[in-house]
């Protein structure tokens, strides 16, 4: 079983109306999927929310205490700039946050199979701030509840965002347990300008990681295709126990502020083989998020064949 989340409260997470990251993404991809009759497919499951302590799994209480006051508020930016608060962001991230703990939890007792939370995957934010639209990291969370309540020691993060998942890359350079491999948009072109091949780790987590920059303009599937093959070889040698992929649907021709041009393809592919590697080495233990992505018919349409993909 297929479960996806959907409703008002996850969608609430969204800066405004015209907002790059607005709203109106979650619609955008439901409206699509339902047309394709997907929800006739998969288990819809309501969003719940996660509570405080949860959230302060990854993230300082100091930078909680800001997120809530700075929510109450409704003004003010959450980090330099990129990152607005707006009134409810608070319990907005809750959601986010929330959805991909329940959803991971639901996997692991074998209520679901494999789940997808479109609106999560803010893999910019770090534990003590704000990043790049993200408010809170839900897949720091994540790996911190799989850690500490789980015992699970071989994680696999996988990011095919455009942007480089900085923020969960470099709070666990150093942890060995937590294997990462990230095919973005190379940094010297694209915020926030990190994940460079010559990353893998540091320390005893030298080895643990794998960054697959690519360089634009036209990244094309063929050249994601050459990247993903050493995604599978690294997996191969990892043998994860739960894999996390953050599918962001901003690596699509013809997103706003990117500058790769893969098509839903290159998506599907890779869900598709996550797949099969969840079936051979984790019981098939696979938590999908929808990441970043700007351009409306692009989430739609990515989103939509990852479910597919799922569901094959």
């Amino acid at each position: 079983m297929v479960t996806v989340y959907y409703g008002k409260a996850l969608a609430a997470y969204g800066f405004g109306e015209g907002h790059p990251f607005g709203p109106d993404r979650l619609d955008a991809f439901w409206k699509y999927a339902c047309q394709r009759k997907l929800d006739e497919q998969v288990h819809i499951a309501t969003p719940v929310s996660a509570s405080k302590e949860e959230m302060e799994y990854f993230h300082t209480q100091q930078y909680i205490e800001k997120l809530i006051r700075l929510s109450a508020e409704g003004t003010g930016t959450l980090d330099y700039g990129d990152t607005p608060a707006y009134p409810g962001i608070y319990e907005s991230s809750l959601v986010v946050a929330g959805c991909v703990l329940d959803g991971a939890r639901s996997i692991l007792s074998g209520i679901t199979d494999r789940v997808f939370v479109p609106i999560a995957g803010l893999h910019h934010a770090r534990r003590n701030t704000a990043a790049g639209f993200c408010a809170v990291n839900d897949i720091g969370i994540l790996i911190e509840e799989l850690k500490r309540n789980y015992g699970l020691q071989r994680i696999a993060y996988i990011d095919i965002d455009a942007h480089h998942g900085d923020g969960v890359f470099y709070e666990y350079e150093e942890d060995p347990d937590v294997y990462i491999a990230d095919i973005h948009e190379d940094g010297n072109y694209l915020y926030p300008g990190s994940g460079y091949a010559s990353e893998t780790g540091s320390g005893n987590a030298t080895g643990s990681k794998l960054n697959l920059p690519l360089t634009p303009p036209n990244v094309q599937d063929k050249d994601f295709y050459i990247a993903w093959k050493e995604i599978e070889d690294f997996l191969s040698r990892v043998r994860p126990e739960f894999i996390i992929l953050q599918a962001g649907a901003d690596s699509i021709y013809g997103d706003p502020i990117t500058d790769m041009a893969l098509t839903p393809k290159a998506h599907s592919h890779a869900t598709r083989q996550l797949c099969g590697i969840a079936d051979v080495y984790c019981q098939g233990r696979l938590l999908v998020t929808g990441g970043g992505g700007y351009n409306r018919d692009n989430i739609a349409r990515t989103w939509t064949a990852v479910v597919t993909a799922m569901l094959e």
